[in-house]
């Protein structure tokens, strides 16, 4: 199993947080990224990419963390990014975004091109009966990443929804796990709604129907040309998985007779949809992986214990011992008595 490299940010991000630095009060990225010397973020290829731990000392110089105080800095500093950021700070997810029919589809496009901006994270979302969840979720250890990093993100997402929405567009409410710091009053401000601090998970919460309400007429040919390029992106910049194998072992522990895809998600940090997704590229299905968990607990049971057929089909998923005979005798030829007797008399 290869070992995953370390994740990157895309350039045009990493230029907006010395400009969030500077105009927020912060360091502005060190004396030679504000004069444009060789190393500055001015001069860098907008699709260049860039080391997390790199970018992630940008923003100790923009929220002015200079190892002497509380190691937080200004509290505002992400707030700016996420507040004024434009599309082109987004690289080609921001024309992605601006060619969306309606925000549900910007979401779906978020979710799954995220790691072009940043593979420090992924946004997830979950839909319920009346609204949904948009939720960014870090991948990198939480001593690695300070809090106004997920505050640009999360109001982030609130300025891409206006792009589509009108700059009056708000989400039902916002919530960060981080305690908050600063003027509370000016995240409020800045959303439109309640912001929550403490929470579960860093989301917006947005109604179904204003999901869903088609806001514009886009150009489907220009879209069509920057989803391709996105792909390509996504395909050179994605390393090749070991997500069916992360699958597999994750099965092999899992209570498998309460277990489903969304306890799975929940531990991988991903939507079902991206689940499904990357499955399918790698030409296996959640199913396909249960189902192969499912043989070798009920191999695993039916050699190791007395156990009756229908406590192994219940232990397995199965919902009795004539499905389990039926699901056996199809993976081994056999009937779990018959395979059970067979081992035993080895």
């Amino acid at each position: 199993m290869h070992e995953s490299p370390s994740p990157t940010v895309v350039a045009s991000y990493a230029r907006a947080v010395v400009d969030a630095g500077s105009g927020a009060g912060g360091q502005g990225g060190g004396p030679e990224a504000r004069t444009g010397g060789p190393g500055a973020p001015t001069r860098w290829p907008s699709a260049q990419r860039l080391p997390f731990a790199e970018v992630r000392a940008l923003w100790d110089q923009a929220v002015g963390n200079d190892g002497t105080g509380d190691g937080y800095g200004d509290p505002h500093v992400g707030l700016a990014l996420g507040a004024r950021m434009g599309p082109g700070t987004l690289h080609v997810l921001g024309h992605l975004v601006v060619g969306c029919a309606s925000l549900v589809e910007m979401v779906a496009l978020v979710e799954r091109f995220h790691p072009l901006v940043s593979q420090a994270g992924v946004i997830v979302s979950h839909r319920g009966r009346r609204a949904t969840r948009i939720a960014y979720r870090p991948l990198v250890p939480a001593h690695t990443t300070l809090p106004q990093q997920i505050e640009a993100i999360v109001i982030g997402m609130v300025t891409s929804a206006r792009w589509l929405a009108g700059p009056s567009w708000t989400p039902e409410s916002v919530s960060f796990r981080h305690p908050g710091r600063g003027d509370g009053a000016l995240f409020t401000d800045v959303v439109g709604a309640p912001v929550v601090f403490g929470a579960a998970e860093n989301a917006l919460i947005v109604d179904n129907a204003d999901l869903d309400l088609e806001r514009a007429l886009p150009d489907p040919e220009l879209a069509a040309l920057h989803r391709t390029h996105a792909e390509r992106l996504l395909r050179d910049l994605t390393p090749p998985s070991d997500l069916p194998e992360r699958v597999r072992r994750w099965l092999a522990d899992a209570d498998l007779e309460r277990t489903g895809p969304r306890d799975l998600c929940d531990a991988l940090h991903l939507s079902e949809r991206s689940l499904r997704r990357l499955l399918h590229e790698e030409g296996t299905s959640w199913r396909a992986l249960l189902n192969a968990a499912r043989h070798e607990r009920a191999r695993q049971l039916l050699v190791r214990t007395d156990l009756t057929l229908d406590r192994v089909a219940q232990l397995t998923g199965l919902s009795g011992a004539a499905v389990l005979v039926r699901a056996f005798s199809r993976w081994e030829g056999a009937t779990p008595g018959a395979y059970r007797r067979a081992a035993r008399e080895r």
